[in-house]
């Protein structure tokens, strides 16, 4: 039926008062309310769909400037004895950053998970404690890149990494420390290296169940499951001595992500027994190293701190005491009233301990405002900034993380550099397009390529990878 001029004239006064008794603040709720709907639309998963947001906005200019003391620290981390593990675009999507950054809080708001933190000391700082792995997906994940300093060159960087890592995947779901990619490490160790693969994998949101390489994580996850003791809950029996600790340590945090990504109900026995074994294995100076129950070192002890944050955001209780243990150990290997740390007791400070150290710290408790973690990590961005002259991606893996939670003019400063260097390091064609050369790292030589590439992918996921842990005060 049609209406005639005279009829819609008429129908328009009649409807007129009604229009304007409409108020403001309901036109802004039904508009609210629509955005919220599509970032939670956004935010669910779409398997092989969007792929990667590249989000432009302006740079704020740098107020803040590192003006701290410092101290020395040893060059050469060459004398650890560090046999490791260790050894589709869719259209670009432009905002202004400050809606970004008010979506993050939206978006972090629609999809709570609960967390219960450890005890800590009185700060002025509040500590968030927010899962450790809810911003690696979606519309989150998106709006973390912007906030936090990435771009599409570090999106990009990370897509090619983990195609490359999917091709290196083995027909029994594994990984290799060896080949087949050129420059592998002279020991083999496929829990670690499959851990490894998994970790990068999952760190950009992979689960066994949802994302682009879930087929590339279930096998993976198979393969580390088929490995572990079901008596014990050891991963790394068979590896190589010096290794077996690192790979536990490693297959743990991947295992104990994914439950705590997924809540699969099939993973929390695996999930926990992996802890257990590692409250067993646990030194008697509150670290670990090669052998349960032995000497400690603060480069293996890194990577179980690593696991137990990971497994205690998973749901898992790992009993408080422990972690006062670890924090005593901390303060053994430490030197400058804890703004430095060693290897082991009596070894000069270095970068990749220092930075390993201060990143335990702050995971066991240390207020954003603790002089020495301030002292020590403006050392590292002052004196040992990241440059592919010194390559160090073990250093970088660790100093990356603790500037990242810190945040503030010492993360700006040094993700400046890092957002520019790591994507112009990686190999862009040929065979091993996708992956960072070993060849010029301080421990290359010994862990491959698989290990330095691995590395490289964890860095430049930081954005989303892990939460900060500093809520930042308006002038930090």
């Amino acid at each position: 039926m049609t209406h005639t001029a005279a009829e819609k004239e008429e129908a328009s006064e009649v409807l007129e008062p009604v229009r304007k008794s409409i108020p403001a603040w309901l036109v802004s709720m039904v508009f609210h309310i629509a955005l919220l709907l599509a970032l939670a639309l956004w935010n669910l998963p779409v398997g092989e769909g969007i792929r990667r947001v590249v989000l432009e906005f302006g740079e704020a200019e740098e107020t803040e400037t590192v003006d701290l003391q410092q101290f020395a620290l040893e060059s050469s981390d060459s004398n650890f004895e560090e046999d490791q593990a260790e050894n589709e675009a869719e259209t670009p999507v432009e905002m202004d950053i400050e809606t970004l950054i008010e979506s993050v809080a939206i978006a972090d708001a629609i999809e709570p998970v609960a967390f219960e933190p450890v005890e800590l000391g009185s700060s002025s700082t509040e500590i968030e404690f927010k899962p450790m792995f809810s911003g690696r997906t979606g519309a989150t994940k998106a709006l973390l890149i912007a906030k936090n300093g990435g771009n599409s060159e570090t999106v990009e960087a990370v897509e090619l990494g983990l195609k490359w890592l999917a091709r290196q995947q083995q027909k029994n779901g594994s990984w290799s420390m060896k080949g087949p990619f050129d420059d592998g490490s002279y020991q083999e160790n496929r829990t670690a290296a499959t851990a490894m693969a998994l970790l990068a994998f999952q760190g950009d949101g992979n689960t066994h169940q949802d994302g682009p390489y879930r087929d590339a994580v279930n096998k993976g996850l198979k393969f580390l499951l088929n490995k572990q003791s079901r008596r014990d809950g050891f991963f790394a029996a068979g590896e190589p001595d010096h290794q077996r600790a690192y790979a536990h340590a490693q297959a743990m945090i991947a295992i104990c992500e994914l439950y705590g990504m997924t809540q699969d109900s099939a993973l929390r026995i695996p999930a926990e027994s992996s802890v257990d074994y590692a409250l067993y294995a646990q030194g008697r100076e509150g670290g670990w190293r090669y052998d349960p129950k032995s000497d400690s070192d603060l480069s293996v002890t890194g990577w179980y701190v690593m696991a137990l944050k990971s497994a205690q955001s998973a749901g898992i209780n790992v009993d408080h005491s422990v972690l006062a243990h670890i924090s005593s150990y901390l303060d053994i290997v430490s030197v400058e009233d804890g703004a430095g740390y060693c290897y082991q007791l009596g070894r000069p400070a270095t970068p990749a301990m220092t930075a390993e150290g201060l990143l335990c710290r702050q995971y066991l408790g240390w207020p954003r405002e603790e002089p020495a973690m301030a002292l020590g990590l403006s050392t590292l961005v002052n004196e040992w900034p990241m440059s592919r002259q010194n390559m160090n991606v073990y250093y970088w893996y660790y100093a990356t993380q603790a500037l990242h939670h810190y945040g503030g003019s010492a993360w700006r400063n040094w993700n400046d550099n890092m957002k520019v260097e790591l994507p112009s390091m990686q190999i862009k064609k040929g065979s091993e397009a996708g992956s960072w050369s070993p060849q010029a790292d301080q421990h290359g030589n010994a862990s491959g390529r698989l290990y330095t590439t691995c590395l490289c992918i964890y860095c430049l996921e930081v954005y989303y990878r892990h939460l900060p842990l500093y809520k930042l005060g308006a002038g930090d």
